[in-house]
C-alpha cells in the first residue's frame, strides 16, 4: 500500500465507500489524483469502479443518466454531481475522437491503460491507498509528461491528447519525454478532425497557463500548422528595426508572458501583431515596417476567433484590444485626446490596453523603453484624471438622453441618434459643458 495519503472530500468519500461496501471496487481517479499529488485544489472529483451503470444507479437516490453509452453515471449528493465510471476498455477509434464502443472490465489497470498521459492515469482510495501503474509518480518527480504505453496508439486514438500534452506541459513546466514528443511531431495533422470548439478550450488553457510562451512548441512540433497558420507565417517573420530585438513570433510570445494570466489579454497579445507578415515592407537601408499592421491584425483576429468558435463578447473586446494596441504612440498626451479614446475604444476595454501596451513595450528591444513606459504612465495619469473627476466619455454618461429630447419635441429615429452623438462631439471637447441646460439649449438649435 502507498505512503501517499489524499484528502477526499466527505461525499466523494461517501459515494466510494458505498460502492466498496455492496462489494465492488470503487477508486478517484485521474485529474484529482493529480492535483492532490502536486498540491492544487480538484476542480472534479471522477470516480472509477468495477459496479456497472445499473448497479451504481441501484445504490444511489438520486442519480442522472449522462453517458450510459460510456459507463457514465452522474451521482447526485446534495445536488452536487459527481461522474461514477464503470472500468472499460475502449473499442476501435473511428474519427480520431470517439471510440465506436466500449467494453466494460473488471480490471482496474485495463482502465488505467486507456488514459492518455501517466499522471493521468493514477488512482487512489483510503484502503489501497495510490494504485499507479504506468509510473506517474516518477513521472510527476522528474517533471516529464509522457504518454501511457504507446503514444502513437494514444495519439491515434485521440487526436486532442496531442494538444492536452502540449497544454499539461504549459500548466506544469514539465518537459515532454522524446518519444511522446517524435509521436505529436508525426500525428500533429491528425488534428484537423477535431472540432473547433475542442481545440479552442485547449489553446486558452495553454495560454493562460504559468508558460504560454510553449505555444512555441506547438509551432516547433507543427501543431500550431493545423488550427493557427497566421502564427506559424508571424514565427517565420523577422524585425530588423531599433525597436525590436526578436521575431515577430518571438516577440508575440514574449508579449504574453509579459502580461496577466487572463483570457482576453493572453489572446490580445496573441493576435496583436499577427497582420504584420501580411503588412511587412523592407526599405532600401534592410530596416522593415509594417505599415497599417494594427487594422489588419484587427481583421485578422476576427476571422481567426470565428474559426475557433469563440463568443461574441470575446472576440469584440480582444479585436478592439488589437486595434488600438499602438493607439496613442505619437501623439503627446492630453486629457481631451483620453476621453475620445476610452469614447472609441469602449469603457470596458479601455483599462486593458494600458496592459497590452506595456507587455508590447517589455517585449520589444531596450531602446527607449524608460521613455516609452514614461509616456504610458502618462496616459495612465490622464485617464485617472478623467475617471476621477466624473467627466463623460459616452453617451451613458451624457447629461441628457434620447427620452430628454423627445420629451423636448423631437421625433425618434436616426437624427435623434445624430443630435445625440453631436452633443457627446461638444462635452468630450469640453466636459464642463455636460449640463441638461446647456445640452437642450444645443440640442434646440439642432431641432
Amino acid at each position: 500500500m502507498s505512503k501517499i495519503r489524499i484528502q477526499i472530500p466527505e461525499k466523494a468519500k461517501y459515494i466510494i465507500e458505498t460502492i466498496t461496501a455492496a462489494g465492488h471496487e470503487a477508486y478517484a481517479v485521474g485529474g484529482c489524483v493529480r492535483d492532490c499529488i502536486l498540491g492544487r485544489e480538484p476542480q472534479d472529483w471522477d470516480i472509477t469502479t468495477s459496479a456497472r451503470p445499473e448497479q451504481v444507479k441501484a445504490l444511489f437516490s438520486h442519480t442522472v443518466d449522462t453517458g450510459l453509452q460510456h459507463g457514465t453515471v452522474t451521482v447526485l449528493i446534495d445536488r452536487e454531481g459527481f461522474e461514477v465510471t464503470t472500468y472499460r476498455i475502449d473499442g476501435k477509434y473511428e474519427d480520431s475522437r470517439h471510440p465506436r464502443e466500449v467494453i466494460f472490465t473488471p480490471s482496474l489497470e485495463e482502465d488505467l491503460r486507456r488514459r492518455d498521459l501517466t499522471i493521468n492515469a493514477m488512482a487512489y482510495n483510503d484502503r489501497a491507498g495510490l494504485v499507479d501503474i504506468y509510473g506517474g509518480m516518477k513521472d510527476i518527480e522528474d517533471k516529464i509528461i509522457r504518454c501511457v504505453g504507446n503514444p502513437a496508439e494514444r495519439f491515434g486514438e485521440d487526436a486532442l491528447r496531442i494538444l492536452r500534452a502540449i497544454r499539461f506541459s504549459a500548466q506544469l513546466g514539465y518537459e515532454i519525454e522524446k518519444e511522446t514528443l517524435e509521436a505529436i511531431r508525426k500525428l500533429a495533422p491528425t488534428l484537423r478532425n477535431i472540432s473547433a470548439e475542442r481545440i479552442q478550450t485547449e489553446l486558452v488553457k495553454l495560454i493562460v497557463s504559468p508558460h504560454p510562451e510553449y505555444l512555441r512548441l506547438a509551432y516547433d512540433t507543427g501543431v500550431t500548422k493545423v488550427f493557427l497558420p497566421e502564427f506559424d507565417r508571424a514565427m517565420e517573420t523577422c524585425q530588423n528595426h531599433t525597436h525590436h530585438c526578436y521575431g515577430v513570433g518571438e516577440h508575440i510570445l514574449h508579449g504574453m508572458e509579459q502580461i496577466e494570466p487572463d483570457r482576453v489579454l493572453r489572446l490580445a497579445m496573441l493576435f496583436h501583431d499577427i497582420g504584420k507578415p501580411v503588412t511587412l515592407t523592407v526599405d532600401e537601408k534592410g530596416i522593415t515596417h509594417f505599415y497599417g499592421h494594427a487594422k489588419v491584425s484587427a481583421d485578422m483576429t476576427r476571422d481567426i476567433l470565428r474559426r475557433l468558435k469563440f463568443d461574441n463578447d470575446t472576440i469584440n473586446k480582444v479585436c478592439r484590444l488589437v486595434l488600438y494596441h499602438d493607439y496613442g504612440n505619437n501623439v503627446d498626451p492630453d486629457l481631451r485626446i483620453v476621453r475620445r479614446m476610452v469614447n472609441k475604444i469602449g469603457e470596458d476595454a479601455f483599462p486593458d490596453l494600458f496592459q497590452v501596451k506595456r507587455a508590447d513595450i517589455l517585449a520589444q528591444s531596450d531602446f527607449m523603453r524608460r521613455e516609452k513606459l514614461a509616456r504610458l504612465e502618462k496616459w495612465q495619469q490622464l485617464y485617472r484624471e478623467v475617471m476621477e473627476k466624473g467627466q463623460c466619455v459616452s453617451l451613458k454618461t451624457l447629461a441628457v438622453t434620447g427620452s430628454d429630447l423627445i420629451e423636448a419635441g423631437m421625433k425618434p429615429g436616426k437624427e435623434l441618434g445624430d443630435v445625440l452623438r453631436q452633443l457627446l462631439e461638444l462635452v468630450l471637447e469640453e466636459p464642463q459643458r455636460n449640463t441638461r441646460e446647456y445640452l437642450l439649449e444645443q440640442a434646440a438649435k439642432r431641432l
